[in-house]
């Protein structure tokens, strides 16, 4: 199993409309052959001085049974159609694939 973990560094005021466009995604994400789990997260408010801020970022946690998987997922048409719809929002992406230390 293999752990994604994507920061989508968005345009400031444009998050919401990201989200929403991801929650409209996640349905289909989630029926795809391999996926085990497709969350986005956001940055938790809290005022500590050991944690970074990031206002205007969205975190994906995705579980994908193989690269194999997590592959066709990325070339999926749905995925092409997702990428151009928030294309100008978006500044920047950051993906890590992560696997178990052992």
């Amino acid at each position: 199993m293999l752990t994604v973990i994507a920061e989508i560094c968005i345009k400031p005021g444009r998050r919401t409309a990201v989200l929403h466009a991801i929650e409209r995604l996640t349905p289909t994400v989630l029926d795809e052959e391999g996926c085990g789990s497709y969350q986005a997260l956001i940055d938790h408010k809290a005022q500590v001085p050991w944690k970074q801020h990031s206002p205007d970022s969205i975190f994906m946690v995705e579980h994908w049974d193989s690269l194999r998987h997590l592959e066709q997922h990325q070339q999926a048409d749905h995925m092409e159609r997702h990428r151009t719809a928030i294309k100008d929002d978006v500044v920047d992406v950051k993906i890590f694939v992560l696997e178990p230390a052992r």
